[in-house]
């Protein structure tokens, strides 16, 4: 799906293009979202840019010469978006393409930045006076989702908080779950930030109007290096609670392996002496006695609660 945009007075405005005009909206548009492009439109973009659209698997490569160069078709940044499906959060890369008349987007899958972006533009609310400046403006928008992002995880993380310490009724088991998902969704975010990272320093030194945007790009540097730090916090957290549950529950454990332990040795002795009268000896002196079955009885009582009572004295029960 091939979406157009165009530059009008300072605002981005998106295109309403039939298909008969798509090669005349390849030709005005300032910013070309391509989105799971097919062979057809694969051809268009090829003639446009005189080079091969590059595909899925190269745009996913993770070598620094791979995801930033610069090449006869203009400054590639290939850079990760974070998305979320179904309460779980992933990454995807997208291809920016960044000539000096536009810029071209490449990207498999839908990601929530873009559709900020097309909102916003249909309010008219996306100020860009070139397609660097747009670049710059996705950069910035990538920044406050992740921001935003973090803030959701620290309110999820607090509530796992007060469930691992506070809450008796918890189950331990679950609290497991959510902070191996909230761990995995940490790293995602810090993934794309240091990929930003990269992306941001290489746009310093290649893109020709930096001396435009320098500021609002140190100043996203600036939030990067922020939001780094606040995943390290987030990653501390989350290790603290997932020990503090694994500690919580040994103890769960422990405890019930302690009483089946003293249930064990409070059992023995009676065990003993049932085992001693169940033989069948010849010769046993109580073999005959018509007290010895109460007799037996009372001693296995017996020798079953004075355990229990030296436990107790004990303070182990």
């Amino acid at each position: 799906m091939l979406r157009f945009f165009r530059i009008d007075n300072g605002l981005i405005r998106e295109m309403d293009v039939e298909s008969s005009d798509t090669d005349s909206a390849l030709e005005n548009a300032d910013w070309i979202d391509v989105h799971t492009p097919d062979e057809d439109e694969r051809l268009l973009l090829q003639e446009l840019l005189h080079t091969d659209v590059p595909e899925f698997d190269e745009v996913e490569e993770i070598e620094a010469s791979a995801r930033c160069f610069v090449d006869q078709a203009g400054i590639h940044v290939h850079s990760l978006f974070l998305t979320q499906t179904e309460g779980r959060h992933d990454t995807i890369s997208v291809a920016c393409i960044l000539q000096s008349r536009r810029l071209i987007t490449i990207r498999e899958d839908d990601v929530a930045d873009f559709r900020l972006i097309r909102m916003r533009a249909r309010r008219g609310q996306v100020e860009a006076n070139s397609p660097a400046e747009l670049l710059v403006t996705l950069f910035e928008q990538k920044m406050e989702n992740h921001a935003d992002s973090l803030e959701d995880l620290h309110r999820q993380l607090e509530d796992v908080s007060y469930m691992v310490l506070e809450d008796e009724e918890a189950e331990l088991d679950e609290a497991i779950g959510k902070l191996a998902r909230l761990e995995d969704s940490n790293g995602k975010i810090r993934l794309c930030l240091m990929d930003s990272q990269r992306d941001i320093s290489f746009l310093l030194r290649h893109l020709r109007s930096a001396s435009e945007h320098a500021d609002t790009l140190r100043e996203i540097m600036r939030d990067i290096e922020t939001l780094m730090s606040h995943t390290t916090f987030l990653f501390d957290k989350i290790n603290f609670l997932m020990d503090s549950t694994q500690g919580f529950i040994n103890i769960e454990q422990n405890q019930i392996i302690k009483i089946f332990s003293i249930a064990a040795v409070v059992f023995l002795p009676p065990t003993l002496v049932a085992s001693i009268y169940g033989m069948n000896f010849d010769v046993m002196p109580e073999l005959h006695w018509i007290g010895g079955y109460p007799w037996a009885l009372g001693l296995m009582v017996m020798a079953g609660i004075a355990p229990y009572l030296y436990f107790k004295k004990k303070g182990w029960l």
